[in-house]
């Protein structure tokens, strides 16, 4: 059994972000790499994810029926699929335009479809679900269309809106262009009808919100008068009542209007950062969402518009590490990613919290490689921007003072009793001892990959590229090279002591996984096979009897240290994603983190 900690929606700077709602109100959806991510809205820790796009999948909608969900990628491929099943079953799918998707809208009776973005030879489309064939024509644009609406009653009207600077209005069935509107002086980014179809909105990169009569598309008026915000405006949602809607601005604000009186009747201020520009929101039922460049998904609060109810955090880009610390008898589980964020996830076995935090300060600037926790309650990671951090898990804070740099770039860090770290870096392996370096090696005669400490603090073990683990003596602050190396089948992709020190183990580039028993002179144990392509993970159970590995067969295998035959399998643990980072809670649960930006934990029964 498992349980998902989603990604969050994959933003980029001055792109709006287009999220979906369910008909009933419960779920809402985004997309991130090549995953549709549904989540409740009530518990955002309850997550689904679908991945069977093969290319980035831009947005996402909800049939009105509640059904079925169409999702639509930057090759300009839609997918329309069942949401009731958990296999989530393909029903239809189409490539109504050459490109990047920005904009899917359905009618009211979940028979047709429209969909918009930058194509070739037209940018959009609006066709009946069930045989693709074409219901009239998109057209009136000379550049991309961002956004498409339907009116929800009859007659039917769509709506479309462009980076022409203009929006069109077309009547329909079959659709055919009526008319184009030239109220905006820049981008217009979104089109929305009111769920009562009395009226539509467009709202532009020149700050305006325009209002306009939802049947005969003539402008009736706009809100805030001149401008709405100070800065562009990259979404608006209404309320389930057309009384009132919010929208999203690159000014770092949401703001709720009544349409009515054109005015604005709440302004939430969302931060002063430019990772607090807001470029997607969503009204669903009581629920007022908005999701800023950071990824954060914002929970707004009517009553106190400066401090949302919640914020939903967690990973936007490919997890690259983690590991899992217990602090008062809880574990949390700290992931790092490809941008330099590091994740903290707080979880318990039996209730389903999953609530995600990070760390105040500024803290790596490029991807964080490696993850792990030394004796003094802090968080060791090493990462591209050449630095080696120790972070206090119980400040919850970044130190600028506790960053050690680096002369190369380091691969990998692991630490061992005493205050010492082991970082092995392209061309060097540099001991650390209380934050400080105390020691160099150069000129290694091999290429260096992954370092281990053993937990006794006596041995250093350094797995190259050349296939051999070379063994150090650590006396005082020097390592000792003690002309010992181990032989294993290939380049080694990561390594590590069991918690008691009594096992080695090795993965390598040729799928073989190595493990050597220590006592005995680090003498071969046992051999283990399995892996279809190469292993790049690995972590061994508290229980020391089994250890985890996971790499870019997307397969996760549990081996038990005595047995090579008595091996669990779990495939398609992050589906069309490779396993990046393993990490065990206790020694039946294990965590798994990949490139999908997901974290899941899985429950291990023997």
């Amino acid at each position: 059994s498992k349980r998902v900690f989603a990604s969050l929606p994959q933003m980029e700077r001055g792109v709006a972000k287009v999220i979906g709602g369910d008909p009933k109100g419960n779920n809402f959806l985004y997309t991130n790499g090549k995953c549709v991510i549904i989540r409740n809205i009530e518990n955002p820790a309850i997550a689904d994810i679908y991945t069977e796009h093969a290319h980035q999948v831009t947005v996402a909608k909800y049939a009105p029926s509640g059904f079925y969900i169409a999702s639509g990628d930057a090759s300009g491929k839609i997918r329309i699929w069942d949401t009731t099943q958990k296999e989530h079953m393909l029903k239809y799918e189409y490539t109504p335009i050459s490109g990047k998707v920005k904009d899917i809208a359905w009618t009211e009776d979940s028979k047709r479809l429209a969909v918009v973005g930058d194509g070739r030879e037209k940018f959009g489309a609006v066709f009946l679900w069930d045989s693709g064939s074409s219901v009239g024509e998109v057209s009136g644009h000379s550049k991309l269309i961002n956004s498409v609406d339907i009116r929800q009653k009859r007659p039917y009207r769509l709506a479309t809106a462009s980076d022409d600077t203009c929006a069109s209005f077309f009547e329909g069935p079959p659709f055919k262009f009526k008319f184009t509107l030239r109220d905006h002086s820049q981008f217009v980014n979104c089109i929305r009808f009111s769920p009562d179809g009395s009226r539509f909105v467009t709202a532009g990169a020149d700050g305006q919100i325009l209002i306009y009569d939802g049947t005969t598309g003539e402008r009736v008026g706009s809100l805030g008068g001149e401008k709405a915000h100070k800065g562009g405006i990259y979404a608006v949602s209404w309320s389930p009542d057309s009384s009132q809607l919010i929208s999203a601005s690159g000014d770092k604000t949401v703001k709720l209007w009544d349409v009515g009186a054109t005015t604005a009747v709440t302004t939430f201020n969302l931060g002063s950062d430019v990772t607090d520009q807001q470029l997607g929101c969503l009204w669903q039922k009581d629920h007022l969402l908005s999701i800023s460049l950071s990824g954060y998904i914002n929970y707004l609060d009517k009553n106190n518009p400066n401090r949302p109810i919640r914020t939903i955090k967690g990973h936007t880009k490919s997890i690259q590490c983690v590991t899992v610390h217990k602090n008062e008898g809880r574990p949390y589980i700290y992931s790092g990613s490809h941008d330099g964020h590091i994740n903290i996830l707080s979880t318990l076995t039996d209730c389903q919290t999953g609530e995600n935090d990070c760390f105040s300060g500024k803290g790596h600037s490029n991807q964080v490689s490696k993850i792990v926790t030394d004796e003094a309650n802090e968080l060791v990671t090493c990462s591209m921007d050449d630095t080696l951090r120790y972070t206090s898990i119980s400040k919850k804070e970044y130190s600028a003072s506790d960053v050690v740099k680096m002369d190369f770039q380091p691969k990998s860090v692991s630490v061992g009793a005493g205050g010492l770290s082991l970082a092995v870096c392209i061309g060097q392996i540099v001991l650390v001892k209380d934050k400080k370096k105390v020691f160099t090696l150069d000129n290694l005669g091999y290429e260096a990959e992954v370092g281990a400490l053993h937990p006794g603090g006596t041995t250093a073990a350094v797995g190259g590229a050349d296939g051999k683990v070379h063994l150090y003596s650590v006396q005082g602050n020097t390592l000792k090279d003690e002309g010992k190396a181990l032989e294993v089948k290939g380049p080694i992709t990561d390594m590590a002591y069991s918690n008691d020190g009594a096992y080695l183990a090795a993965i390598d580039d040729k799928k073989v996984i190595t493990v050597f028993n220590v006592a005995d002179g680090y003498s071969v144990k046992n051999e283990f096979y399995g892996h279809h392509a190469k292993p790049v993970t690995l972590a061994w159970s508290p229980d020391n009897e089994h250890f985890a590995t996971g790499g870019m067969d997307m397969l996760v295998y549990v081996w038990t240290v005595s047995d090579p035959d008595q091996r669990l399998k779990i495939p398609d643990a992050h589906r069309l994603h490779h396993v990046s980072g393993l990490a065990w809670i206790d020694a039946h649960t294990l965590v798994t983190t990949s490139h999908d930006a997901s974290v899941k934990q899985w429950t291990i029964t023997y």
